[in-house]
């Protein structure tokens, strides 16, 4: 007798992405999105702390990098509030 097999072989089922082997990509693409999310929200605290810091001692840069007064407070604003 000679039987045929119809399962399909490991590299077809590592491409498919239901299989375990395909998980870690996915995994490390999510992890890659949450650290760059991350540092985006890094750099904001880091430019809303530097923004509050130039108001209070030398307020003419505000106008200098583009932003008018009102838009400085809204930024600082987004601090939170123990950093306010």
């Amino acid at each position: 007798m000679n039987y045929t097999c119809t399962l399909a072989s490991a590299p077809h089922q590592a491409a498919r992405t239901g299989t375990p082997a395909a998980r870690p990509s996915r995994r490390r693409n999510t992890l890659a999105a949450l650290r760059s999310i991350i540092a985006s929200w890094r750099a904001r605290a880091y430019f809303r702390r530097d923004l509050k810091r130039m108001s209070e001692t030398n307020p003419h840069l505000i106008d200098d990098i583009g932003l008018t007064r009102e838009q400085a407070e809204e930024e600082i604003s987004k601090l939170p509030f123990w950093q306010r």
